[in-house]
């Protein structure tokens, strides 16, 4: 299992990895093993806003349906268009070719609130 050091996490699994005003968000690791082969994505659409803590999306495994949530509050500027074609995509690659939207931050404070790769690896790895 992989945990990035340099990504920021929220306690519902997704990472945020912040460049400028921006932020990547997708779905840990750990989070996608859980839920094992991932075979539907549904993400929102560009121009949505999204409130830090309330769902953006969903995502079906062959074990369950969830709901994602929102990191951090902002504007969807891009999403990975395919993850609709390839929602498995985030099982082989969930750092990388995985990733399931970006955001423009509305507010830096919000960043405060994530954890840091150590306090999700004591959380959720470590326990």
């Amino acid at each position: 299992m992989e945990i990035e050091q340099t990504l920021k996490y929220s306690e519902n699994h997704e990472w945020v990895r912040v460049e400028r005003n921006l932020a990547v968000i997708g779905m840990t690791d750990f989070a996608q093993e859980e839920l094992g082969t991932i075979v539907f994505v549904e993400l929102p659409e560009v121009g949505d806003l999204l409130k830090a803590g309330e769902p953006f999306g969903s995502m079906e495994s062959i074990k369950t349906v969830s709901e994602m949530y929102a990191p951090l509050s902002g504007k969807v500027v891009d999403i990975n268009r395919k993850l609709q074609k390839d929602p498995g995509a985030i099982n082989i690659a969930p750092y990388e070719g995985g990733w399931m939207i970006v955001i423009e931050v509305a507010d830096d404070a919000e960043l405060e609130q994530l954890w840091d790769y150590d306090k999700y690896q004591d959380t959720y790895i470590r326990s």
